[in-house]
């Protein structure tokens, strides 16, 4: 079964990382945690309350979406909308984290997140890939970085699409988010027991890209340039 799963917080680099891996090997990609974002932009869009589990799973059963790539990234297409940009907010981001507490409505999203597995292989992203939704998955790696490097990076990616922000609100709501994330009672965000855990800190994108192909190799025993 050829499925790399990539958890970890979020500013970790796994986005970006499960792209590279997926453009090398030629695989599927699901980014796991852009479902959960696309419902809670939806679900703000159409001012659900962000505990209304009934009325989120109806959203989950029926989200009209897409991933397709651009050949430089992978656009979010919701409701025949590109919609990737809206999605990177820290009020979605706060909102997708709340909505993905609720089980009913992880339950809802699980079959089609098992559904992006397909021939020739699977890189999945997200919290739970390794632990709930993949467990199975011969490649599970845990990507992790300190919350002040993880709201640099994010401080440095929204100045760049000339968002106005702060960088120390922004750590204050990935320590919020991280406890939250990692201490709900619902498939928390922790590393697999089989997972190999990558501190992605001081390393390039490059440099933590290079350590999962090794493990590829490896594991899959597959010939990667």
């Amino acid at each position: 079964m050829n499925i790399i799963t990539i958890d970890g917080p979020s500013g970790s680099g796994k986005g970006t990382v499960c792209h590279i891996l997926a453009s090398k090997l030629g695989w599927n990609l699901l980014d796991s945690g852009a479902l959960y974002r696309i419902l809670a932009f939806a679900a703000l869009q159409k001012n659900i309350a962000l505990d209304d589990a009934k009325t989120l799973t109806a959203q989950a059963l029926n989200l009209q979406v897409a991933f397709v790539s651009n050949g430089v990234g992978v656009d979010t297409v919701l409701d025949g909308e590109n919609v990737g940009d809206k999605l990177r907010t820290e009020v979605v981001a706060e909102a997708a984290s709340k909505v993905a507490s609720i089980q009913v409505v992880r339950d809802a999203l699980l079959a089609r997140q098992k559904a992006f597995y397909q021939a020739p292989g699977l890189i999945a992203d997200g919290r739970d890939m390794g632990t709930v939704v993949f467990p199975e998955a011969p490649v599970k790696i845990f990507l992790d970085a300190s919350a002040e490097e993880r709201a640099q990076r994010r401080f440095n990616q929204l100045q760049n699409k000339g968002f106005d922000v702060s960088i120390a609100q922004i750590l204050s709501e990935i320590k919020e988010r991280d406890y939250r994330d990692r201490n709900r009672t619902v498939a928390p965000l922790k590393p697999a027991s089989d997972a190999i855990e990558i501190d992605s800190t001081s390393l390039s994108i490059d440099e933590v890209v290079a350590q999962v192909l090794d493990l590829v190799k490896l594991k899959l025993k597959l010939a990667v340039k």
